[in-house]
């Protein structure tokens, strides 16, 4: 029987041959799931979606974490320039707080491991082409740790206090924002916004936010 027009398009991005092609057998008894193309790495995935005709564009994008030539970040990142609505999910062998981090920050919709079972795996894309990202215990602890250590990481010299205040600054909160969020005074708001920038050698706030983003705290 043939796939109803309204199959999930999905978009396999893996540098081992046997991988993808393990996930297209799996996707071939799937009467709702087809495969649209396929890309060895990051790089040629980024291609092949500027170039994608729209009517095959795809629902659903698995990228590998690990590749040559552009890992799957980046790929990520600039697909979702391209296409912010694209749905992104991550598929790797290994759980690193780190990478999780990353990849939710590139846009990727929810992050998996290969060692998931294939009917789990189908469940993942389902979901990811009806917008509900899912997000296994795991990978959730990861990317919990993930952001702490990041927030561990602001410069010693800032207090707990101001390093909170810097991490609503970089989210775009303005000082009332803040001072409600907080349960503090505009007044104290604007005293920690001063302490920062003296302590970090820069003029305004938006330069903070800039230098959270940078720094990969926000």
């Amino acid at each position: 029987m043939g796939k109803p027009n309204e199959s999930i398009r999905v978009f396999i991005v893996d540098d081992h041959d046997m991988v993808r092609l393990g996930l297209r057998t799996y996707m071939m008894i799937e009467d709702d799931i087809e495969t649209v193309g396929e890309a060895s790495n990051g790089k040629e995935a980024v291609s092949w979606v500027e170039n994608c005709e729209e009517e095959r564009q795809p629902d659903v994008i698995l990228m590998d974490l690990m590749m040559p030539e552009m890992d799957g970040v980046e790929a990520a990142r600039r697909i979702m320039e391209m296409r912010p609505h694209a749905k992104i999910v991550m598929l790797t062998s290994f759980l690193e707080d780190e990478k999780v981090v990353q990849a939710i920050e590139a846009g990727a919709h929810t992050y998996v491991l290969k060692t998931m079972a294939s009917d789990e795996l189908m469940k993942v894309i389902r979901s990811a082409a009806a917008g509900m990202p899912v997000m296994k215990p795991d990978v959730s602890q990861a990317l919990t740790r993930g952001l702490r250590q990041r927030i561990s990481q602001v410069p010693d010299e800032l207090t707990a206090r101001e390093k909170e205040v810097l991490l609503l600054i970089a989210e775009g909160k303005t000082n009332k924002d803040i001072a409600e969020e907080l349960h503090i005074s505009i007044k104290t708001v604007k005293t920690h916004v001063s302490n920062l920038l003296l302590k970090l050698e820069l003029e305004d706030r938006t330069q903070l936010a800039i230098y959270a983003h940078r720094k990969g705290w926000a």
